[in-house]
């Protein structure tokens, strides 16, 4: 598929995504303990949401990741939300972000990806953690297909089909987003070589390599630790550009909805991934506008 964004990522220079929204928004005093999560300030505080994304911009970010993860028509519906005004909400996911780089002080070509969380996000048990919902393919297809048409009309520049348990949710996900005009990246959350549903990347990365409508694969929310090995991976089964966005290092216990542990995410080794084949770099849960500063100060030219 030919875009402006597929142009950008075939020029070999990398681009630095974002790091975590939940914790730009925790940290500007939000709670965001709903079931919704950050796309509940969607209807209640969009203005946070972009300013969190300028955030991002003006520490040296390249793409901003919408909030819209654990935006689904079921998820609003449980709040009493219609579809018609989920699916402004959705809408508004991308405009905010468009919104924050309108605003950015900087030259640089700045792009929005529309996040679309998994099956498991909207459930907000951790179940994205582990997979293997008991649906099919075709039950999964039917979930996403409708929010990922909805994002795709609010022109984003990219689909961020990001945070994936396991191969049947990625089989859904590629047939969910065939035909909608818009390029996709497919990420996997990870433990170590495989999915978090126990299946070898190689496999994975496979289900990838033939979608025209995937401009690049990889992981994110995982540990810095599994990055080198999943590119590596990624790299040698699809032959496409690698999307790496780790998020700290330290775990998040679904149970006590807390993080334990340390961090272990080091910007100085965004080189390597890059010199892997990496061409999206950014962070995921926990890591903060300076840690991205850093990242992009790493990548720059010398």
């Amino acid at each position: 598929m030919t875009s402006d964004f597929a142009d950008a990522l075939a020029s070999g220079r990398p681009l630095v995504l974002d790091g975590g929204m939940s914790n730009q928004l925790e940290s500007a005093g939000h709670d965001l303990s709903d079931d919704l999560w950050s796309a509940r300030l969607l209807a209640e505080d969009p203005e946070a949401l972009t300013e969190a994304h300028l955030a991002y911009f003006e520490a040296g970010a390249d793409v901003a990741i919408t909030a819209s993860y654990q935006a689904t028509f079921e998820g609003f519906a449980r709040r009493g939300t219609g579809r018609e005004r989920a699916a402004e909400l959705m809408a508004l996911s991308v405009e905010s972000a468009r919104e924050a780089a309108r605003r950015a002080r900087t030259d640089r070509r700045l792009w929005v990806a529309a996040s679309a969380g998994p099956y498991g996000a909207m459930l907000a048990d951790g179940s994205e953690y582990r997979g293997r919902y008991g649906l099919t393919v075709a039950e999964l297809e039917r979930f996403h297909r409708p929010r990922l048409e909805t994002l795709a009309a609010a022109r984003p520049d990219v689909l961020a089909l990001e945070t994936v348990p396991d191969t049947e949710e990625a089989a859904a996900l590629l047939r969910a987003v065939r035909g909608l005009g818009v390029p996709a990246w497919l990420s996997y959350t990870v433990a170590g070589g495989r999915t978090r549903a126990g299946q070898p990347l190689e496999d994975a990365f496979a289900l990838a390599a033939d979608a025209a409508e995937v401009v690049a694969v990889g992981v994110n929310c995982c540990a810095p630790e599994d990055v080198p090995g999943a590119v590596e991976t990624a790299v040698r089964v699809t032959g496409k550009s690698v999307v790496v966005y780790p998020n700290s290092g330290e775990s998040w216990d679904a149970e006590a909805r807390s993080w334990e542990g340390r961090s272990s995410f080091d910007a100085r080794q965004v080189r390597r991934w890059r010199a892997a084949g990496a061409r999206l770099i950014g962070g995921c849960c926990r890591v903060g506008p300076e840690t991205i500063g850093s990242v992009a100060a790493a990548l720059a030219p010398v």
